[in-house]
């Protein structure tokens, strides 16, 4: 195809299974910016487990083949791909980036429980509580599928290092003996049987019966601890009992031996591929709740908090609420904004009042996160070219 006298297309391709819009730019020299080969994109498409059928090339702009040059329409439609290119990039190094915060708010317990057990201080350890660290760890191994399956690399690297530093801390704690012996052998053969699987998944190694079995079981295990856990947090002012996780674990075994069986409909059979990445992030709201809950209870607690280890949490899971909103990916979104806004936010606002924390240091939290929060509306608005910031929002809850 000659581009000397090809009207100016533009090609927009999207993915069912991976929202993210790409663009393909056709035009005259010298407004040529990008010249792309749509079957060798297609082709690549397939190279990653795709099918062409997936994608829709819709021409949205043209103009006679006896113009020679681009009116200043279509001169806007090439600069919203640049400005959609750059936030893509961006967010995803903002995800990225998020490795380090998360790694700094492990590592210092980690650290603290290596002493204690090199002092002898075995009895230090029973402070953590390995049940909550084992559903931080069950959280964290499913959304690490989850996030392979949407093949957000910067995602899967954050959730893996989740997993390794509280699989660390778990070992500890077994080593103390503040962690039954039974259930950490368990426990550790479920991680390094998630560990294996979902690397060979992402290196498409996998067959796929052995990963569906893989998704039965996280959707069964995360759909029965999330009930037992939130009926556990308000203990001892509800009956101490496993009731909630045993009537929640027989509805997860009915419900996927009938989808295994075909006796579910498609719109039941497509909402059971998403309860474990729903469960693994309702665990981690729940966390919050549980914290500011204890809080409650018992205030003399709250000056044990680390206003230091709150920031991190609250910087961690906001760099990652603008890949989320990017990728519309509401799970991944409201997981996030939640960490950042009860967990976070929440926990700081708790030590302020109780005068732990300054004012100065409350405020520039607060304002941090605000700022962050309308910048991210504001590039995601300019990078998909609306008019308005309502309409990430509404795109996001409601689908493109």
């Amino acid at each position: 195809m000659s581009l000397g006298k090809v009207p100016l297309w533009t090609y927009r391709a999207s993915s069912c299974s991976n929202p993210r819009p790409l663009e393909f730019f056709f035009c005259p020299q010298p407004y040529l910016k990008q010249t792309v080969d749509v079957k060798t994109n297609l082709k690549g498409a397939l190279f990653l487990g795709q099918s062409v059928c997936q994608y829709r090339l819709k021409p949205v702009a043209a103009f006679s083949s006896e113009e020679t040059h681009p009116t200043s329409q279509e001169i806007g439609t090439l600069k919203r791909g640049n400005n959609f290119e750059r936030w893509d990039s961006m967010t995803a190094k903002f995800a990225g980036a998020a490795n380090l915060p998360f790694l700094l708010l492990q590592l210092p317990q980690i650290i603290l429980n290596a002493r204690n057990l090199l002092s002898g201080n075995k009895s230090a350890l029973l402070a953590v509580p390995w049940l909550g660290m084992l559903t931080g760890l069950l959280g964290n191994l499913s959304l690490l599928s989850y996030f392979i399956k949407k093949r957000e690399t910067e995602a899967v690297v954050v959730q893996t290092l989740g997993v390794v530093s509280m699989y660390v801390v778990i070992l500890q704690l077994a080593i103390a003996e503040a962690m039954p012996l039974p259930h950490f052998f368990v426990t550790s053969i479920v991680v390094a049987s998630g560990l294996i699987l979902n690397c060979m998944k992402y290196f498409y190694l996998l067959n796929p019966k052995i990963w569906t079995f893989w998704e039965d079981f996280i959707t069964i295990g995360g759909f029965s601890a999330l009930p037992q856990v939130m009926w556990s947090t308000f203990v001892p002012y509800v009956p101490n009992t496993i009731f909630p996780g045993m009537i929640s674990f027989v509805t997860a075994v009915t419900y996927v031996l009938m989808a295994r069986m075909g006796k579910l409909s498609d719109e039941a059979t497509n909402f059971l591929g998403l309860v474990s990445g729903w469960t693994a992030t309702l665990l981690f709201m729940w966390m919050p709740v549980s914290q500011m809950w204890t809080n409650f209870l018992n205030s003399d607690n709250i000056r044990g908090l680390s206003a230091v280890s709150m920031l991190l949490a609250m910087i961690g899971n906001g760099l990652m609420i603008p890949r989320a909103l990017f990728i519309r990916d509401l799970m991944w979104f409201t997981g996030s904004s939640w960490a950042c806004v009860f967990y976070g936010w929440g926990n700081l606002m708790c030590l302020y009042c109780f005068n732990c924390i300054s004012r100065e240091f409350f405020l520039a939290a607060t304002l941090g996160f605000v700022v962050s929060i309308g910048i991210t509306l504001w590039r995601d608005t300019q990078a998909h070219g609306h008019s308005s910031l309502v309409t990430s929002l509404k795109e996001l809850v409601f689908s493109p």
